[in-house]
């Protein structure tokens, strides 16, 4: 695993955000008691990550750093996240649409186009799985 970054984010006094970077997680431990090891993240990354008691985490925050959060954090920021509407996506009008696509006939005939789709070949099904028939090989057992 390569050297990352850990970044502790907690609430300051008056309310903001303060946020800390630690080099490495002795100087975390000096603060926060450690009761565990992450066994079960998804981010195989993140597997073997010490658990601190009153943060939250770790957790991905970027490609070379963890981030732990404080509760009040944590909900915070998931409380904004929830809140967030999707942006909707804008329907292309017919006129825009009947250019779309007069633009890609005149590619293909120029040959510039798209490669035309193959049609796929439906494969031949067995409903019951393969059937052993038997031979004119297989004598019956006699007990």
């Amino acid at each position: 695993m390569s050297q990352k970054i850990i970044r502790v984010i907690t609430t300051a006094s008056d309310g903001s955000q303060k946020t800390k970077e630690f080099e490495s997680f002795d100087a975390i431990e000096a603060i926060h008691e450690a009761i565990g090891i992450d066994d079960c993240s998804t981010d195989l990354d993140l597997r073997g990550m010490p658990i601190f008691k009153g943060l939250v985490g770790p957790m991905p925050d970027g490609k070379n750093a963890v981030r732990y959060e404080s509760p009040d954090v944590f909900e915070a920021l998931t409380k904004e996240w929830t809140a967030m509407k999707p942006k909707r996506r804008k329907r292309r009008s017919a006129k825009e649409m009947a250019e779309a696509k007069a633009l890609e006939e005149a590619q293909i005939a120029a040959g510039n186009g798209p490669k035309p789709k193959k049609k796929k070949v439906p494969r031949p099904r067995f409903p019951f799985g393969i059937v052993n028939t038997p031979s004119t090989t297989d004598a019956p057992v006699s007990s």
